[in-house]
């Protein structure tokens, strides 16, 4: 057991110290969520009104914080798929490491880059009006809960990496899974626009109820719920919750086997 923390910890560190001599893909995952705050606030924010004190950027931060740690499951995916291109997987396979340890420490190496997007992110919001209100307590665990929804996440991306030849390959089904559950949620718009099929699916949208529990635990009234009135719409903290266990009980340990066989 110890012996297979410290394999873990040693990929993790292979992961960090990654941000340190290749600093352009921190840079650039960064940049891109930092454009996305200014363009929603300053492009749609006007067209949309939001009916909450401090304006649309308010209700845009969270969608644009969980967006961002949702799309941990590319790092992860992208990451894994160049290893197991380049061989490196197999060098893996030769060292005596544990074989789930290669995978946890992806996950968790990708989580802990997010820490440094999230703190710049936060700082780009502040300066463009997000004035969270709920309390030094609450907005931490706001933040742990996105952290935490990322390392889910990440679960997909490694099953993701491990299924594809090609990192491209990686890239384009991680857009086709993550755009879709973004948008046709309440993250940057209200739903109830939507055709009443996409409303309820956007209830049910774990995108959506992280969205509205990062709102509640900001101190920001979430308006832009969907309409159905479910259960997930009314407890959307513990929805979330049971989300992010339901995704790593189900992803961690086929990702794991899958990295077992392809390490055959």
């Amino acid at each position: 057991m110890l012996q297979s923390v410290s394999d873990f910890l040693v990929i993790t560190k292979r992961q960090l110290l990654q941000m340190i001599r290749i600093p352009e893909v921190l840079i650039f995952a960064t940049i891109q969520p930092a454009m996305f705050v200014l363009l929603f606030r300053y492009v749609f924010g006007g067209a949309i009104d939001s009916g909450v004190d401090g304006g649309y950027v308010q209700l845009l931060m969270p969608g644009i914080f969980v967006q961002t740690v949702a799309f941990t499951l590319a790092a992860t995916a992208v990451g894994l798929a160049a290893d197991m291109q380049k061989g490196l997987i197999d060098r893996f396979r030769s060292l005596p490491i544990s074989r789930s340890a290669v995978v946890i420490g992806r996950t968790v190496g990708d989580t802990l880059q997010n820490v440094v997007t999230l703190v710049v992110m936060g700082l780009v919001g502040f300066l463009v009006g997000w004035r969270p209100s709920s309390g030094p307590v609450k907005i931490f665990l706001g933040f742990l809960f996105l952290l935490a929804f990322g390392y889910s996440m990440s679960w997909i991306g490694v099953l993701i990496g491990l299924s594809v030849r090609e990192e491209r390959v990686a890239q384009n089904l991680v857009f086709m899974t993550v755009f879709p559950l973004t948008f046709l949620s309440n993250a940057f718009a209200p739903t109830t626009g939507m055709p009443k099929i996409l409303q309820y699916f956007a209830e049910w949208n774990p995108v959506s109820t992280m969205v509205a529990a990062c709102r509640e635990l900001f101190g920001t009234e979430n308006i832009f719920g969907a309409t159905a009135n479910s259960w997930p719409s009314q407890n959307p903290i513990l929805m979330s919750l049971i989300y992010m266990v339901l995704l790593v009980a189900i992803f961690a340990p086929i990702s794991v086997r899958k990295y077992v066989r392809v390490s055959k």
